[in-house]
């Protein structure tokens, strides 16, 4: 990495080769189609061109911080696509809107949308490891093994952060249903 900060595209290019993969494996998962995963994959390896300074070898192997920028970049454009298709594309100005049937029971949306926060914040608290290990498994789809395979962690350290990640996540959320 220190090759690729200072801008030597052969080194970017071993490390697009050896990460490639992974990188567009998990974007494809994360966003369903092979355009979107085509578009985050570019996106996250340009990051990683331009902030290859910021790698930081102490931090994580140079897998988990390229695959940290994929999740980010297809969480933002999730988030992106989302806001864009809640818009009309009818007129336009944009002026009409869609109308969107609301749900039968829109308490129940609505508890449920403050859990999904509440597991969101419990994520955000966990250290990231652990938060990252969960994140591939039920957001990206992966097995405990692949994870393993994608961060270079023996499959025990993988096990154990998920172990950990998941109790402290629930000991959280348990908290949070006791305030509710």
């Amino acid at each position: 990495m220190p090759l690729v900060a200072g801008a030597d595209a052969s080194a970017f290019a071993v490390v697009l080769e050896r990460h490639g993969d992974a990188a567009f494996s998990l974007a494809y998962r994360m966003c369903g189609t092979r355009a979107l995963a085509e578009d985050v994959t570019q996106e996250a390896f340009l990051t990683a061109w331009r902030k290859a300074g910021r790698y930081e070898a102490a931090r994580g192997s140079l897998r988990t911080w390229i695959l940290t920028i994929v999740h980010n970049r297809a969480v933002d454009m999730l988030r992106g696509s989302a806001r864009h298709t809640s818009k009309l594309a009818g007129s336009e100005d944009g002026s009409e809107y869609l109308e969107v049937a609301s749900p039968e029971r829109t308490d129940a949306e609505a508890i449920g949308n403050v859990a999904a926060d509440a597991v969101r914040d419990g994520l955000d608290m966990l250290p990231e490891t652990q938060r990252q290990t969960i994140e591939l498994a039920y957001y990206g789809g992966f097995t405990q093994s692949e994870i393993a395979a994608m961060l270079e962690q023996p499959l025990g350290t993988i096990k154990g952060r998920m172990r950990i990640g998941l109790h402290k996540l629930r000991d959280h959320c348990q908290g949070w249903e006791a305030a509710a």
